[in-house]
């Protein structure tokens, strides 16, 4: 049946608001909030930028930042400056480009950020990172944290920065808002096990589809179920398939080494000139990794594993069984050395458990029981690993990624409002405006 104009309408206008739901517009700025459009180098000379509001004159300032979406606009900013806190929505040299995105770069930005509001006379600096932002800040001051020569000395494909050579000031505190595990821990427990051939999109092991029935799957209004040995298996093909991409990208950059270094042997030069067109092509040839098919968490579908109040299906479709097969997802076309420093399990450094183990500055980690992906169980591990003493862990009932009411428990539907609350009680306490 063909829907009226009226419910057409009706059904756009909630998929804007679902599209916008992380940003607010300058007009509903609270009144005497200025803004400011700022824009500055790291020490290795890379561009990035932000915006500063401020209110009156504050001494603390909070940085808010993701390693791939614009977070100028992010939803806490209204209510940070309205408390008497200034806010600064930072944007990295990576901003909407997800494909050679280098988590070591990144660092360099946030440290320049920093100087930045140090110069401008903040007293206290706090960074608040939701999703992929918690971790990447939980990176960032690990290394700050941690004194030259043992910082992180390359990246994982083995290329510059040093992290040792630069200056990383710590930031005062950190808040976490749904923050997972890491790019690439949180796509370990995404990608599908079953795809066994990375150019065929289509190719499955069918003893390792989670779509499948026979593993255990059903369509609503049934319940899916996996046993425990299927979800062993399961896990463990999971970090399989990375290590093996993670051999697809290694190899491609050491070719690129090997026709470099032909390059710089004596002999280079004593070479025909189209021998030396070849060698020179083949030392700066680029490769895209097409990873298949990145929404298979058991999670997403099995409710009785790591019980919360969330409901079937993922941030992007209630449907991933078909949402699986499209061309969206995460981290679906990367350089080999993206994938190694952003997105590899194995290889990033940007782990948000293991660099929590040297954050020793106050924490606050927030996260919604309606969450349909960053599970409250994944914030538990990484307040587990956190190396300080002053530490909360806060549960806001029938929250989504978000922070939007979501699921059975929404209640009042005033989700934002407690989570702005907790994080603005939590600052007063510790970091005076």
């Amino acid at each position: 049946m063909m829907e009226s104009k009226q419910e057409l309408e009706e059904r756009f206008k909630k998929q804007r608001l679902e599209t916008v739901t992380t940003l607010f517009s300058y007009s509903t700025l609270p009144l005497g909030v200025e803004y400011e459009i700022v824009q500055f180098q790291a020490e290795d000379k890379a561009v990035s930028w932000g915006v500063l509001y401020t209110k009156g004159k504050p001494k603390t300032v909070v940085v808010i930042m993701h390693q791939r979406t614009d977070n100028s606009r992010h939803f806490t900013i209204p209510y940070l400056v309205e408390a008497g806190f200034a806010a600064f929505g930072q944007n990295n040299r990576y901003t909407g480009n997800d494909v050679d995105a280098i988590h070591e770069n990144m660092l360099l930005d946030i440290a320049a950020g920093i100087r930045f509001l140090r110069e401008r006379g903040f007293e206290r600096v706090i960074l608040l990172g939701a999703s992929g932002g918690g971790a990447l800040f939980s990176f960032y001051q690990s290394q700050a944290s941690t004194a030259p020569p043992h910082r992180v000395a390359c990246t994982p494909a083995g290329d510059p920065p040093d992290l040792n050579q630069y200056d990383l000031p710590p930031a005062d505190g950190l808040v976490h808002l749904g923050a997972h595990l890491g790019q690439g821990k949180f796509l370990m427990m995404n990608i599908d096990p079953s795809v066994v051939d990375e150019n065929d999109p289509l190719s499955c092991d069918p003893t390792l589809d989670m779509y499948n029935p026979a593993n255990g799957f059903r369509f609503p209004p049934e319940e899916t179920r996996y046993s425990p040995e299927f979800l062993a298996r399961y896990r463990e093909a999971q970090r399989a398939r990375v290590a093996r991409i993670d051999a697809i990208a290694r190899d491609h950059i050491e070719q690129q080494r090997f026709f470099k270094q032909l390059m710089e042997d004596s002999s280079f030069r004593y070479l025909r000139p189209e021998q030396q067109l070849q060698i020179r092509r083949r030392a700066i040839l680029g490769k895209y990794l097409v990873i298949h098919r990145t929404m298979a968490n058991p999670t997403c579908v099995d409710l009785s594993l790591n019980p919360s109040d969330r409901v079937r299906g993922t941030l992007r479709s209630s449907e991933p069984e078909v949402y699986n097969f499209t061309e969206y997802g995460y981290a679906r076309i990367l350089t080999p050395r993206a994938w190694l420093s952003s997105w590899s399990g194995h290889a990033s450094h940007a782990s948000t458990v293991d660099c929590s183990r040297k954050v020793t500055v106050p924490v606050l980690m927030v996260y919604g029981t309606a969450d349909v992906e960053v599970l409250p169980s994944d914030g538990q591990l990484i307040y587990e690993a956190t190396a300080s003493e002053d530490k909360q862990f806060i549960l806001i009932e029938g929250a989504g990624h978000w922070f939007t009411p979501e699921g059975p428990k929404a209640g009042r539907k005033d989700q934002r409002e407690q989570t702005m609350r907790t994080i603005i009680n939590w600052l007063r306490e510790r970091f005076p405006c």
